[in-house]
């Protein structure tokens, strides 16, 4: 293989066999969605001008190997998402490492997520959802001033997500927090809110629609997750420099939903289904005004569904089922054109798109 070779692109093939050994002047390797088996090859942690290592979508076992941390002066992207690897994310990070992207997810990881992350002052996406990781929430990553996206979806992640002094969490620039299907458990304070970056409607500095590393000149890389959103599940979706959500759904939170969500004008999905919320359906809600879609099914929500939702111009799906609401479902294109099975499971809710009417039915004689 060429030994000037800077960019190596495989992707989209259907290779087999171990992963070919890169030339020592690589600045770029990808191999994402072949069949490729067998180990990462070691030779890629003495590859000192690798910048953007994407190995992704194929069928690689074995550890990921902490010589990796012989790139940390050069690495920006490691994606290795979608693998069969096993074993803990070694701490492979050390000060002044360049990394912004780390996409892990998919895998068969256990242990806990690496302390050394927090040298990584650069990182700005993390995702190491569906493996088998068992830690407590990562309350510590707040000290990363550039954090963007943080997806924990899916692991054996444990208890509360809120500090004792009831402090907000308040990621300075985090506007994606995905940690559905965990075990969190506890209640979040009434100021949980506050002060996030999805209260903001700034929009992204660089100018571009896409998270990724366009510093290449002959490569573009784009950062991409799985959204739930709109009561659907899309695989791998580029992520847009714009969209904030929040995604608690699948835990075992209790006690109100903080009224500090209404703080958060920039969010466009919000999912705490499948929990034991308690009490009513904050009004702050209706401040929300860039919300596209709204889901708290599956909790113990009681009360009246706020009027104020009615006026979310942008709200294309909401769904409250199986809580114990009751009243009128407030009318609107919002809601009407809502499946029956958004609103069913609350033995005291009425009006359309239910079938029947609020309208007591008249005495008889």
């Amino acid at each position: 293989m060429n030994s000037s070779l800077k960019i190596l692109d495989l992707a989209l093939n259907h290779f087999e066999g171990p992963v070919p050994t890169p030339p020592l002047s690589i600045n770029l390797f990808s191999a994402w969605d072949n069949s490729f088996t067998g180990n990462i090859p070691l030779s890629v942690c003495n590859r000192s001008s690798l910048v953007i290592l994407d190995l992704s979508y194929n069928n690689l076992t074995g550890p990921i190997s902490g010589c990796l941390s012989n790139l940390k002066d050069s690495i920006v992207v490691l994606n290795l998402r979608k693998n069969n690897l096993e074993g803990s994310i070694p701490d492979m990070l050390y000060n002044g490492s360049l990394l912004r992207t780390l996409d892990v997810g998919y895998n068969q990881l256990t242990g806990k997520l690496p302390r050394s992350l927090l040298n990584c002052s650069s990182l700005r996406f993390v995702s190491v959802d569906n493996n088998k990781i068992k830690d407590t929430f990562p309350f510590w990553l707040k000290a990363l001033p550039g954090l963007q996206v943080l997806t924990l979806r899916s692991n054996k992640f444990y208890g509360p997500i809120s500090l004792p002094a009831e402090v907000p969490l308040a990621f300075p620039k985090l506007r994606i927090l995905e940690i559905s299907d965990n075990n969190f458990t506890g209640s979040l304070p009434p100021n949980y809110f506050v002060n996030w970056k999805a209260s903001s409607l700034e929009t992204n500095d660089d100018g571009r629609i896409y998270m990724g590393d366009y510093n290449n000149a002959y490569y573009i890389y784009e950062d991409t997750m799985d959204l739930q959103y709109k009561g659907l599940f899309m695989e791998q979706g580029k992520v847009l420099t714009s969209y904030a959500t929040i995604d608690f759904s699948g835990n075992r939170f209790e006690g109100q939903i903080p009224e500090s969500i209404g703080l958060l004008k920039a969010l466009i999905a919000l999912n705490l289904s499948n929990n034991g919320f308690t009490g009513h359906i904050p009004l702050s809600l209706e401040n929300v005004t860039e919300l596209e879609s709204l889901d708290l099914s599956g909790n113990k929500l009681s009360g009246t569904i706020p009027k104020g939702l009615a006026r979310l111009s942008f709200l294309a799906y909401i769904s409250v089922a199986h809580n114990q609401l009751i009243g009128e479902i407030p009318q609107g294109p919002q809601f009407g054109g809502q499946a029956e099975s958004s609103f069913e499971g609350n033995a005291g809710l009425c009006g359309l798109p239910l079938q029947g009417s609020c309208c007591a039915p008249p005495p008889t004689q």
